[in-house]
């Protein structure tokens, strides 16, 4: 009797947490099945809830589900990945040791079995579109230093941000050395910093204002101030002019005041003259006197 043979894609035992060929494979509840260290640190997040729920469905469970280790799909798993190697030992790909380049089509040799760490070029990249495994895979932005974003311990992309430690871990990391640390998507914690950036900058730019608000006050002030001492300085010099002036006309009038009395001291004495001469009875002496009066 022929042996059946049922076909299956690797599609159908990617973890959906961490997007990879299931680890050590446990089954929960629900039928979904995961590596055992993601579903542990997913819940280990959901630890202060006390209400655990599956990535997939999100149906929850009250307490803690037991996890226990899915054996026939890890001996599907292990044939799998024989299947792999085998494969990968035959063939390889090529890439340059600096250059960015798509890690399928370049010209040095360099094998590679990570998942979704590999460099695509645009024909290469089609079947992230296309298949649905693939959909689930998260792609980073080609960068020269992609290798630095690289966890050294698990080989897995540092998406994570401990804000404890300060550092950027991946999610394997996080349910290990980080496990109860205070941990966000790096992309979480680029926004924050972004908006604190914003609010830094708002502040800085009021800081600004306020200072050349101010700086314009102390020029206004300066200026004002300077009006006053201009406008006192020409007060002093008005008030010295009018002096000046009272004091000349003040001399004039006395001049002329002096002139006027002594006119009338003259004007006295000839009308003395005058009145001795009216009662002269020598009417000779009268008309000789008159005459040269």
């Amino acid at each position: 009797m022929a042996e059946a043979s049922i076909s299956v894609g690797q599609d159908q035992f990617i973890c959906a947490v961490c997007l990879d060929l299931l680890k050590d494979p446990v089954s929960i509840p629900c039928g979904h099945s995961y590596c055992k260290v993601c579903i542990n640190g997913c819940w280990n997040q959901e630890d202060m809830k006390s209400i655990y729920s599956c990535p997939q469905c999100r149906e929850t469970f009250t307490p803690r589900p037991v996890l226990r280790r899915n054996n026939m799909l890890a001996e599907v798993v292990e044939k799998l990945k024989e299947t792999e190697l085998q494969a990968a030992s035959s063939a390889h790909y090529y890439t340059g040791s600096e250059d960015v380049n798509c890690d399928f089509c370049t010209e040095r040799k360099h094998k590679s079995f990570k998942s979704c760490l590999a460099l695509y070029c645009e024909d290469h990249l089609k079947p992230h579109y296309q298949s649905q495994a693939f959909k689930k895979h998260k792609l980073v932005k080609t960068c020269v230093d992609l290798q630095e974003k690289i966890c050294s311990q698990h080989d897995k992309l540092m998406e994570i941000y401990c804000r404890t430690d300060q550092s950027f871990i991946c999610y394997l990391c996080m349910a290990d050395l980080h496990r109860g640390h205070d941990t966000v998507p790096a992309e979480a914690e680029r926004s924050k910093k972004q908006n604190e950036l914003k609010e830094e900058q708002i502040k800085s730019q009021q800081k600004i204002q306020e200072k050349q608000k101010k700086a314009a006050v102390d020029d206004n002030e300066k200026i004002f101030n300077e009006m006053i001492s201009s406008l006192v300085k020409r007060r002093s010099e008005v008030t010295e002019m009018i002096r000046v002036q009272e004091k000349a006309e003040l001399s004039r009038a006395e001049q002329h005041l002096k002139h006027l009395v002594q006119e009338i001291t003259d004007l006295q004495r000839r009308v003395s003259d005058l009145e001795q001469l009216s009662h002269t009875p020598d009417y000779i002496h009268f008309l000789q006197l008159q005459k040269f009066g």
